[in-house]
């Protein structure tokens, strides 16, 4: 798996092994979005709009957005509501503007209350109104007035020409000529000024800036909400899991193919064998507190092997095991003894080297054309070792002429196989061969004759009879 691509096959396959798992960690997520819900007292926003009339452009729009949350306004406004706590800096992160179509600002206000909510988004928008006038009055409130003012000025100083033009002399001299041509002059400076001003009139209505109505008070809590805590919570703890077993099968080292497996022991594949049934591939099912939860939460078996695929009939799987113990006698004719060596708490393994051993106790062997009923050469007598795959150790040497390992796929890192290797090198035995077990479906038709599958608690008798110590 840590070779392969991660496909949606395989997130399929995690939902339909997995399915309990992942709906008690979802109900968890939910279980702890709702505590955090519980530590953050419920929030309100109202928002409130202030039309800006006249002709902006959209970096205009922006600067008066920025200008709508500055310190400026949010400390008058906080100033203004006059409540206990209610500080600039606070309120400066419970405000903020956006610049929406129709050259409209729109503040919003969040607080604890609905009412709280409503009164901090219209003070905040009055108070953005009042400040952008004193800004476009240049701070004196007389000239806050706009352009009507303006106008005035122009007719008093239009006035004071004509005034001062009248009260100079008639023409008698050069220099009252002179004085009255630039009394008209500026006069016609004036009038032309004032001319343009009235044209571009409506730009300069810019800082008329009206307050579109009160803020209506909210009626719902803002995001995230109660509701949004607790689906956020089970979706993330879904999909952590998921991820999780994702993860957990990239970095899953454990060898499935039958190549893979005879490259870590260093010796040949003989074959694999099928096992009906579907046990587990490490350890016996124990019937403690742990157990009943691996069983209720399906993480007994494992996930990330394929389905275990339907078998045939009990003549088709005993042609297998004896296929395999032609092929010991082909690699060691003339042997009397082999040592089986099966990994400690693989069920699997176990079963088929029970299996193995029963069809090697003077049952008929393939002949040619691999079909059982040609007599050939007698199998030899098959010992059966568990060892520890944390500690291999294997007894010594005594009439075995060489060591056969059984292992299940998708169960031991190339590590742990190596380490059986080298047990076994230690006591003197030769790997001949691995043989690898794999787990099947049975097909519902009895045995065909001959030794079953039951036959593995014989062989452990058996076994530890003829072990000797280790």
């Amino acid at each position: 798996m840590s070779e392969d691509t991660i496909r949606l096959a395989t997130v399929g396959r995690i939902l339909s092994r997995r399915w309990r798992l992942l709906v008690a960690l979802a109900v968890a997520g939910a279980l702890v979005g709702y505590g955090t819900s519980l530590l953050f007292p419920p929030r309100y926003t109202a928002s409130a709009s202030v039309l800006l009339p006249g002709q902006w452009e959209q970096r205009e729009l922006l600067t008066q957005a920025q200008v709508a949350t500055s310190s400026a306004v949010i400390d008058r406004a906080a100033a203004a509501l006059g409540r206990q706590g209610a500080g600039g800096g606070e309120l400066r992160d419970r405000v903020s503007a956006q610049a929406t179509d129709g050259n409209i600002i729109r503040i919003s206000g969040t607080a604890e209350t609905p009412e709280r909510a409503q009164k901090l988004s219209d003070q905040v928008a009055q108070e953005f109104v009042t400040f952008a006038a004193r800004i476009a009055g240049g701070g004196d409130p007389e000239e806050a007035a706009g352009p009507e003012a303006l106008r005035q000025k122009v007719r008093e100083t239009s006035r004071r020409i004509t005034a001062l033009a009248d009260a100079a002399d008639p023409g008698r001299t050069v220099e009252s000529v002179q004085a009255r041509t630039t009394l008209e002059k500026l006069r016609t400076s004036l009038e032309e000024a004032m001319k343009k001003l009235d044209e571009a009139d409506p730009a300069n209505d810019k800082a008329d800036m009206v307050v579109m109505g009160p803020a209506a008070r909210p009626t719902g809590e803002a995001p995230p909400t109660r509701a949004h805590l607790v689906g956020g919570g089970a979706l993330l703890f879904f999909l952590l899991a998921v991820v999780g077993h994702l993860v957990a099968a990239r970095m899953d080292r454990r060898l499935r193919t039958e190549p893979e497996i005879a490259a870590a022991l260093g010796t040949a594949p003989l074959g694999t064998v099928d096992v009906p049934g579907e046990e587990r591939a490490h350890g016996p099912g124990g019937r403690g507190p742990r157990a009943v939860v691996r069983r209720l939460l399906g993480t007994g078996t494992r996930w990330d092997l394929p389905i275990p695929h339907r078998s045939g009939d009990e003549a088709g799987r005993r042609i297998r095991y004896r296929r395999v113990c032609a092929r010991l006698v082909h690699r060691l004719p003339g042997s009397r003894r082999l040592l089986v060596v099966v990994p400690d708490g693989d069920g699997i393994a176990r079963r088929a080297a029970g299996q193995l051993a029963a069809e090697s106790e003077g049952a008929p062997l393939p002949g040619p054309s691999g079909l059982p009923g040609s007599s050939g050469p007698e199998p030899p007598a098959l010992r059966l070792v568990e060892v520890q795959m944390s500690r291999p150790t294997v007894p010594d040497r005594d009439a075995e002429s060489g060591a056969l390992v059984v292992v299940s796929a998708g169960s031991w890192t190339a590590e742990e196989l190596a380490g059986v290797a080298e047990a076994c090198a230690d006591g003197g035995h030769e790997v001949v061969g691995v043989v690898v077990a794999g787990a099947v479906r049975a097909s519902g038709t009895g045995p065909v004759g001959g030794p079953s599958q039951d036959a593995v608690p014989a062989l452990a008798a058996r076994g530890h009879a003829t072990e000797g110590p280790v």
